[in-house]
């Protein structure tokens, strides 16, 4: 019924406002438990779950990188206008990998590194 991505971040305020403010994530719940711990629940669109094997995931990395750069597991958001959200989410601290590429799959794809270290794609479909 619901796909919930849990991110364990080092920096919660510098994450909350990434994925909130610059990448325009909705703050659906967010609540202090004990001690420090702290949650926040962000609506991120609909979810899928893309599996790939080993030469697929080369294959995108070649395509968005140049190199085979990401890890297991990589986020990819499908968005409106990607190097504008590019541009903010670079503000906010991001590191961005490559140009953006027009892909065999007609996607305009922009990959990125999270202030937190997760490979970020941003698609648009043309």
């Amino acid at each position: 019924m619901e796909l919930r991505l849990v991110l364990t971040v080092d920096d919660f305020d510098q994450a909350l406002g990434f994925y909130r403010d610059a990448l325009g994530f909705r703050e659906l719940e967010k609540w202090e438990t004990t001690g420090d711990a702290r949650v926040a629940i962000l609506e991120a669109g609909r979810a899928t779950v893309e599996l790939v094997n080993e030469a697929q995931a080369a294959a995108i990395d070649d395509v968005e990188v140049g190199s085979r750069v990401s890890g297991p597991v990589r986020i990819a958001i499908e968005v409106a206008d990607g190097p504008g959200l590019a541009a903010r989410l670079v503000a906010a601290g991001a590191e961005q990998l490559a140009d953006p590429v027009l892909t065999p799959w007609n996607d305009l794809n922009i990959r990125l590194r999270t202030p937190d270290g997760l490979q970020l794609t941003l698609f648009t479909v043309q």
